[in-house]
């Protein structure tokens, strides 16, 4: 027995997304001393994913965290550890890692060098995030701003703070 699915007609308003992730006119924003370029928003895709392009220093990443999207990186350059429910795997480059939604975990560059990420979430969102609390620099390749004490604190309050809305915990 053959099931027949129809599929809603094409969305002619919808168009083709072509995005360069050294193209200046990107948004490129600073988190946790990384620069992160939105390659491709939920504006783009009707909120179904967003694509970033990410840029991870020697001893960045994120603090433990969990959310309800799901979140895919793509080692373009370098190696970076990754924590899935306390359990630390590397990943380099070439290869690719997928973090569950709902899963405790973090990243971490364990090297002395720059770490490049390609880092697909589904549904989108955690772009929209990012630009809350993020500072913007002109290009994917722009030095982070030197911030105080007092402003990278600020950064870190609002970020957590933001967390909930965006269905994000930091754990």
């Amino acid at each position: 027995m053959s099931t027949h699915t129809t599929i809603p007609p094409d969305d002619g308003h919808r168009a083709l997304t072509v995005a360069d992730p050294d193209n200046d006119e990107l948004r490129h924003v600073v988190v946790g001393g990384g620069t992160y370029t939105i390659l491709i928003g939920g504006e783009d895709t009707n909120g179904r994913y967003a694509l970033i392009d990410m840029l991870i220093p020697a001893g960045g990443g994120p603090p433990p965290h969990r959310h309800d999207f799901e979140e895919m990186f793509h080692v373009l350059e370098g190696e970076v550890e990754v924590t899935l429910r306390e359990e630390t795997s590397n990943a380099h480059t070439g290869e690719t890692v997928n973090v569950p939604a709902l899963a405790p975990h973090s990243f971490h560059n364990p090297t002395d060098r720059t770490v490049r990420l390609l880092c697909l979430v589904a549904p989108a969102g955690l772009e929209a995030y990012f630009a809350e609390f993020a500072d913007s620099v002109p290009t994917r390749t722009s030095p982070p701003p030197k911030l105080s004490e007092a402003e990278t604190r600020e950064r870190v309050e609002k970020s957590v703070a933001l967390a909930p809305r965006y269905r994000i915990e930091i754990v």
